[in-house]
């Protein structure tokens, strides 16, 4: 069952990145990366973690939510699978925190060659 939930999870984020950049117009939702998809043991709900690339992350998500069901719709099209499961987009903010983090050490090492 695992290898069956990964592989899942691979060609959920496949086919969710590809529908959201070629197929899904909204220009609110802007640039956006799937950074992970965990898809739940029974397949029915798919945590999808997302990153934007613009400022008004708030306003993209907002998008992304109105546009769930059509994306889902476009999933459930390429799946092979009989129920398509139902998509959650949470902000993964991991990008933001290595970023942080990465400039704390560098403000650091600055400190320390004073």
């Amino acid at each position: 069952m695992v290898m069956k939930k990964e592989k899942m999870d691979n060609i959920i984020q496949r086919e969710l990145s590809d529908i959201l950049r070629t197929e899904v117009k909204n220009p609110q939702i802007g640039f956006c990366t799937i950074t992970e998809v965990d898809v739940t043991n029974d397949l029915s709900i798919a945590k999808v973690y997302i990153s934007f690339l613009n400022k008004n992350v708030k306003k993209s998500m907002t998008a992304l939510d109105h546009s769930k069901g059509y994306i889902r719709s476009l999933l459930a099209k390429r799946l092979t699978i009989r129920k398509c499961p139902e998509l959650q987009f949470i902000l993964d903010t991991s990008l933001e925190y290595g970023n942080k983090i990465e400039n704390i050490i560098k403000d650091l090492n600055k400190d320390e060659n004073l």
